[in-house]
């Protein structure tokens, strides 16, 4: 039967959970002891707060986490309306079982309005003995100081390199995979430790070999590999700027790179240039910062790359 990885290999009891070890021992403390605060999980995409939510549902209500968990991704309801309507009627009502509160899961919830936020902070407070609140979120300097004040804030760090070996291993002894060693050092620097998206990359291979390199994994990922960046940045160096130009032309047309990720893998093969002092490094770094704004702002993606190169070439 065909599923998707994420949800196949997705932790369900804290012991499964990889790193985040303290958070998740400090939730299941409060999980052991059936009682909690409001809870807030800060961190990028892909880390495991999603994760750690539905366990503490599944671990505190077991059978009927369903009936005593509510899940709103407030990306698609960010109004007002939700939080009067959905989030209150749902906190009127008491829970099943032997837990006196349920839970409200509010996933990417810095993107409800400012307005939102601060009705949400007034059910929180009306509805306490009833209900509780699992917020996550990106960036916790989006959600407003009452509801930071009102929670228990987790920030959540993207996975290291040993703890996604661990994930990765387990996937590939469940898939029969093959995977080559400096393979997930890659998947590590593609994905910034983005657990979800590593998984989304794995299964891709998958569907082509069960024998997973790099070339397969940057061939899916529309990411140069760095060898390749380097060979661009090595000509501008040495004066070849026409060689370079076309070099990173072909580069992006081969790969499906947009201008964006061209400057971030630039930015990141900058440092590793022995050919240049730490002070040309400095002033480069700061020239692919003023290029990403430029084309952020929509300027032409090929001049400001050009332009780049051109302080390479200097």
């Amino acid at each position: 039967m065909s599923s998707i990885w994420t949800e196949k290999y997705r932790p369900h009891s804290f012991e499964d959970i990889k790193g985040q070890k303290q958070i998740v021992e400090r939730v299941k403390a409060f999980v052991d002891q059936k009682n909690m605060p409001h809870l807030l999980f800060s961190g990028p995409a892909g880390v495991g707060k999603s994760t750690l939510a539905l366990i503490v549902a599944r671990q505190l209500f077991k059978e009927s986490w369903k009936q005593n968990f509510l899940e709103l991704n407030a990306s698609d309801e960010r109004g007002i309306d939700v939080v009067r309507n959905t989030i209150k009627d749902f906190a009127k009502t008491k829970g099943m079982g032997d837990v006196p509160f349920k839970i409200i899961f509010l996933d990417e919830c810095d993107s409800l309005t400012k307005e939102a936020q601060q009705a949400l902070r007034r059910t929180m407070e009306n509805f306490v003995l009833g209900t509780r609140f699992i917020l996550s979120c990106n960036f916790s300097s989006k959600i407003i100081d009452p509801i930071q004040s009102r929670c228990t804030v987790f920030r959540f760090k993207p996975l290291n390199e040993e703890e996604v070996k661990d994930y990765v291993e387990n996937i590939a002894k469940g898939e029969g995979l093959e995977i080559a060693e400096n393979a997930i050092k890659e998947l590590v620097t593609i994905t910034g430790g983005d657990v979800r998206r590593i998984t989304n990359i794995l299964q891709s291979s998958a569907s082509i070999t069960k024998e997973i390199n790099n070339e397969i994994i940057y061939s899916l990922v529309s990411a140069a590999q760095p060898k390749e960046i380097k060979e661009v940045l090595s000509l501008a160096i040495n004066k070849k700027f026409i060689d370079a130009r076309n070099k990173l032309l072909q580069t992006m047309l081969n790969h499906g790179l947009s201008g964006l990720d061209t400057v971030k893998q630039i930015q990141q093969e900058i440092l590793k240039i022995e050919e240049l002092d730490d002070t040309r490094k400095l002033d480069l770094i700061d020239k692919c910062g003023e290029i990403e704004f430029r084309m952020v702002e929509g300027s032409d993606e090929f001049i400001q790359l050009e332009a780049l190169l051109a302080n390479f070439a200097k």
